[in-house]
Order: structure tokens, then sequence, then C-alpha cells
């Protein structure tokens, strides 16, 4: 009985995110507590059918415990949030993504099943993008709802662009991840390389500056920590497919933009569409083109990949905060929706949320506005017309809302996540490097934008960071370190003494 169990459990984990994407991202209550309940039925099965187990290891309780802190301070908090409502439904946020992490402690302790997550999820990204990308290469028959503030960016069926473009971002990283994996079987390695220029067409047709920068950090990152000649490869090409099937589209701007007629469109839709077929062919061959170096082994310069890839994740951090800092965009410049021209520039309102933010962290450091509780401290606080909710940073959320407790609380789930790949990377650094990397773009986007309040943007991370975590627990033990005693050579053995003579009979 606990087998199937168990299997339904993965499969619930493994598809759920791209089944609430088809629900606005899982953003409304609704589908939100649907999926809670599911994932917390999968829970109480697996709890009815045999052991569930707490983490053993110091990365799993800090990462379930962090996770468990920042549900419980949320829901105190409901005594001094201002809006009880708003502030409700964060808590009910938190309790799927801690159902989900603990579901993941529990179903990917099995390798095979740890195995199937980065395929797993990468189907259900391609299934997600897919949808929105054929309502633009096919849009006589599948016609998709478009909102004004969008402005032709790539939106469905999350419904809002930027996250969009992360989910394909860190598709890229996995695809890249996937088809370079030599454990993997050709048809699989394959079928990734071929996604790689969709994803990296609709990371761009986004018109997401955080979406292109995470995915270019997550492909460094991975290069990083999987340098073999294999995993380069698969990057490399992964990375020439979506910038030629990005810039093919950007001459297509039925496609790009959905401007024009139906006709044009249609026109700009077909061409699009067999440009990455020919291109989804062309990075699997080259991908899969296995010269007799390419056996898994690392260019002599590889150790230089680590150092390297931790210092352009500094300078890419800094630069997304700092770079437009200072700068108040004009109404062209925000009203700037499908067109290149918006990658050219780091003007955004967000450093105002984040001023309004951080005045409001100072003056409540300990218990915070309380969940959901920006919303009401902008509209106070604000001096331009703009209606926001959320303050387009996880930290900076955490901080504002949650005050220290629950920054702290945040910060422990990371440095668990953190310590579990670490630790991963040293014994099985074939396991760690592709949900490791996908994380790394994930949070860059995350610490800019409001993806934690949709499901559907936040629950593959929660998956991947389960993964390096149950990977951890099941590791085996490290044997124990020698004593000098131990390490000095043992003492020749006395020469043998020869037997007596037989007492005679």
């Amino acid at each position: 009985m606990r087998r199937p169990v168990t299997a339904l459990a993965a499969a619930v984990l493994l598809a759920g995110p791209a089944a609430l994407a088809f629900f606005s991202g899982g953003y409304f209550p609704q589908p939100r507590l649907i999926a809670a309940i599911v994932v917390w039925g999968c829970i109480l099965g697996l709890a009815l059918t045999g052991p569930v187990r707490l983490p053993a290891t110091l990365p799993g309780r800090l990462a379930l415990g962090g996770l468990t802190a920042m549900l419980a301070w949320s829901a105190l908090s409901l005594l001094w949030a201002p809006l009880a409502g708003p502030a409700l439904v964060s808590v009910q946020r938190l309790s799927l993504y801690l159902g989900a992490l603990f579901l993941a402690l529990q179903v990917l302790r099995d390798p095979r099943l740890r195995l199937a997550v980065e395929p797993a999820l990468l189907g259900g990204i391609a299934i997600v993008i897919g949808y929105g990308l054929l309502g633009r290469l096919l849009p006589g028959i599948l016609e998709l709802a478009r909102s004004d503030s969008a402005g032709g960016r790539l939106e469905q069926p999350i419904t809002y662009w930027n996250s969009e473009g992360l989910v394909a971002a860190v598709g890229v990283v996995l695809a890249a991840r996937v088809a370079g994996d030599l454990r993997r079987r050709p048809l699989l390695r394959g079928a990734a390389a071929a996604a790689a220029p969709a994803l990296g067409a609709a990371v761009y047709i986004s018109f997401s500056r955080g979406a292109l920068t995470a995915a270019a950090l997550g492909l460094i990152v991975l290069v990083a920590l999987a340098p073999q000649r294999a995993q380069l490869r698969a990057a490399a090409c992964a990375l020439a497919g979506g910038v030629a099937a990005g810039a093919a589209t950007a001459a297509l701007p039925g496609v790009a933009s959905l401007e024009g007629s139906l006709g044009a469109r249609e026109r700009d839709g077909l061409i699009a569409f067999a440009v990455f077929l020919a291109l989804g062919a062309l990075t699997a061959w080259a991908t899969l083109r296995r010269p007799a170096r390419d056996d898994g082994t690392e260019p002599g310069w590889a150790p230089r990949l680590r150092p390297a890839a931790a210092v352009a994740a500094l300078l890419v951090a800094a630069a997304l905060v700092t770079g437009g800092l200072g700068e108040r965009p004009s109404e062209a410049e925000l009203a700037r929706g499908a067109e290149a021209g918006r990658l050219a520039t780091v003007s955004s309102n967000r450093y105002d949320y984040w001023r309004v933010g951080l005045a409001a962290f100072a003056r409540e450091p300990v218990t915070g506005l309380g969940a959901a509780g920006f919303r009401v401290e902008w509209l106070r606080e604000r001096d331009i017309a703009e209606s926001v909710k959320d303050v387009h940073s996880l930290e900076l959320e955490m901080l504002v809302e949650l005050g220290l407790p629950g920054f702290l609380a945040f910060a422990a789930l990371l440095a668990g996540v953190a310590l579990a790949a670490r630790d991963v990377l040293r014994s099985d650094p074939a396991a760690a490097a592709g949900p490791a990397a996908a994380l790394a773009a994930w949070l860059l986007h995350a610490s800019i934008d409001w993806d934690w309040q949709f499901p559907a943007v936040a629950l593959p991370a929660v998956v991947l960071a389960g993964a390096l975590v149950a990977a951890r627990e099941t590791a085996a033990p490290a044997p124990p370190r020698a004593s000098p005693a131990d390490r000095a050579p043992a003492p020749a053995p006395p020469p043998a003494e020869s037997a007596p003579d037989p007492a005679p009979s």
C-alpha cells in the first residue's frame, strides 16, 4: 500500500506546479486552497501507510524548521496585521509551501524519484510555456486572453509576464542540465536540448530584464558546478539555441509583441514555428554529438569556473539592486511593453517600493507590519500614483512584513538549503548541480519581484530545494577522520619462532 501512495504523492509534487499555472499561477484562493488540501492529504496518506520521517541532519532541520517558523510567525501576525483577509491568504500560501517541502523530504528520499525531478519539472515548464507560445504561433487556432498591462508581453497562462519569464529561465537551466547529464538516455537528453530554443525565445518575449539575467546566471552557475565537457557543450548549445530563437522572434512582431492583423500574426507565427523546430533539431544534434574526449572529464581550466561564477553572481545582484537607484522613470519608460528598448534600462518604480518598505521596517523592526501589511503602508506613504500590493523582493518582504523573527526564519530556510547543496555537491555533484543552478536563477529573480505570490512559480523552487535536502538526508555518512595515532604506521610483527619438535610417542 505504501508504494502506490508514494507514487501518487510524487506525481502531485512534480506535476502540481504545471497544473496550478493554468489557474493564473495559483494566485487566487480557490486553486491554492485545493492544492494545499491535496498536498497535506498526500502527507496524511503517507503517515497512514508507513513512517513519516523528520529531518535528521542540520541542513534538513534548518530548512524545514525555518519554513515552519515563517508559517507560525505569519499566523501570529494576524493579531497586528492591518488587513485580516490578505494576511490569512499569506498564511494559506505558506501552508502550501510547507506541505510541499515536507512531502518532498518524504518521497524524494528514493534516488530514483530524485532522478526524475529535473526532467519532470522541465516537462511541466515546457507544457506551460509551450501553451503560451502556441497562442502566438497559431493565433487563428488558439486565441489567448491579453491584459492591457502586459503590453503584448508573454503572460499566459500565469498572467504575469515577469514570472512567466522566470519560469522559462528556470526551464532553460534545467534543459541544459538534463541535456548535459550523461547518466540519462540520449532520447531524453535530445528532447531537453530541443526544448531550449523555444524556452529561450519565451524568456526574450516576456521582456523581463530579471528573467534574462536569471537565465544567464543559472547557466553560469551550472557550468561552474558541473564543468564536465558534456555539460559545457550542452549549456553552450542551449544558450546559442535560445539566443538564435530570441533573435528570430524579435524580427517577427506578430510573435514578439502581438502586433498586426490576424493574417500577419498567423504568417509570423508559422515562420517562428518552423524556426523553433529547426533550431530545436539543430540544438539536439549538436548536443548529442560526442567527440572522443567528451567522456565526462573536466577541462584543465575548470577549477577557475567556480570563483568566476561567484564573482558574476555578486556583480549581477549588485547591479540589479543599485543600477536604478535614484532613477525616476518617465511615463513613457514605464509604458514600454513588448519592445526591445525596455531591456536597455533598469528604470523601475520598485526602488520606491523598497524605500517605503525599509522605512516601515526601521519603525517596526521586531513585529513588522504583519503578513500582507505592505499594501496598506504603501497607500499611506507613497509619493507616486501607483497601486501595488507587494514589496517586489522576497527578502525585503520578510523584513518589512514579518520583522526580524520572520527574516531570521527565512534565513534559516536558505541556510539549510545552501548547506544541503554544499554537502551533496561534495558527495554527488551530478545530483546537486542542476537543482542548485536553477535555485540560484530563481532566487535572483525573486529578490527583485513578487514571484513568491504565485505558487506555480515558487513550488518548483520548493521541490528542487526538497530534492537537495532529501539527498543530504540519505547520503552515506562521511568516514571519521583518522587520529594521529591511527595514521601512524603499525609496528612490524615480531619474527615467527620455529615450531618445537614433536614429543616422542
